[in-house]
């Protein structure tokens, strides 16, 4: 019964699918047998719908790939760079060797400055975050640039609880002195805070139904009066309520990274195309056809699939160099309904 339910679940969220276009992905490049940034340009402007790339750095070969395809690519400032482009000339040369050079032949939508800081950077890093962030702000005004803008993807870490959700908050050490200020800078350049919340990372035996959006009894918040029924929305709802509380309800949110692997070895079952599918079509299907969640009810959020291809040479366990949604040679590892045409072959597939 359940697999018919799942089925029909499928159908649904790929008609919608269907009807709209605007899929973001992480474009990594840990692997020693990725193709060429040309050829992955092409694949993904001419065989699927994916309209949005994130990618690590700012390889100018992947940079200038992307050129007059349309796609709107991010960039990412490497962490090791942060301390010094907190200073507004070393930022306006960081854009005007990084940045002009290539837009708006490639339509450069957003500047990532490092990854996940407040988790893994030092604490030169983590104090000229928001310095860095202004500066590289600053010398895109100055080089007329504006519409380019700037945000930092977070981990969950900085939350200090997320249950439930809308009593959650920030952590202590960077509520006042780091977040309220950026969330600022955000409400005042209209960028999104961009979060990483990955239900794989709070998965347990225990949870998997409430983790992979499987029918479950649901879990109640006794402050809204609200009841969850998976845990990416109440991931996102803990971020809304935390950002609410000092007053930031109103700025975006952006998902920079969410995914589930597809393969993690015969100790990590969790990890399979079923439940990797499963999971990134309920994630997306918030997206596409606005479903939002209980705090935020009808909103989109731009959102980032992590990852296009496994990637061979990823550091860490299995399940790391499995997150993608294509091997090297451009086949799908499992099918989102991201491929052009697919709407003519759903009911083959399934």
């Amino acid at each position: 019964m359940e697999f018919s339910i799942r089925k029909l679940s499928l159908l649904f969220l790929f008609h919608h699918f269907a009807i709209v276009n605007s899929i973001g992905v992480n474009y990594g490049v840990w692997g020693d047998n990725l193709p060429p940034p040309e050829q992955v340009a092409q694949f993904i402007r001419t065989r699927t719908t994916i309209d949005r790339v994130k990618i690590y750095d700012t390889d100018p070969n992947i940079i200038r790939a992307f050129a007059y395809t349309g796609i709107l690519l991010t960039v990412t400032i490497p962490n090791n760079d942060i301390p010094y482009l907190a200073d507004i000339q070393a930022a306006r040369w960081w854009v005007r060797t990084h940045i002009l050079p290539f837009y708006p032949d490639t339509k450069i939508r957003f500047i990532c400055v490092g990854n996940e800081i407040l988790r893994w950077g030092d604490e030169n890093m983590i104090a000229n975050l928001l310095p860095t962030m202004q500066s590289i702000h600053a010398a895109l005004v100055l080089e007329y640039l504006a519409e380019i803008k700037v945000t930092t993807p977070h981990s969950l870490n900085i939350l200090a609880s997320s249950s439930p959700p809308s009593a959650a908050t920030f952590q202590p050490q960077w509520e006042q002195s780091i977040i309220a200020p950026m969330l600022h800078f955000h409400q005042q350049t209209r960028s999104p805070f961009m979060v990483n919340p990955y239900p794989y990372f709070s998965w347990s035996p225990n949870t998997t139904r409430f983790t992979l959006f499987l029918s479950n009894p649901g879990s109640f918040d006794p402050l809204t009066g609200k009841m969850y029924y998976n845990i990416y929305d109440t991931l996102l709802d803990a971020v809304y309520s935390a950002m609410k509380r000092l007053g930031y309800g109103g700025v975006a949110i952006a998902v920079g990274e969410v995914g589930w692997p597809s393969y993690g070895g015969p100790a990590l079952w969790q990890c399979s195309p079923e439940n990797a599918r499963w999971h990134n079509m309920n994630v997306m299907k918030g997206k596409v056809i606005g479903v939002g969640t209980p705090l935020m009810p009808g909103r989109r959020f731009e959102t980032y699939l992590f990852a296009l291809f496994n990637e061979n040479k990823k550091p860490g366990d299995e399940d790391e160099r499995n997150f993608g949604l294509f091997r090297p040679d451009f086949s799908s590892v499992y099918d989102i309904g991201i491929m052009r045409g697919f709407e003519k072959e759903s009911s083959e597939i399934l």
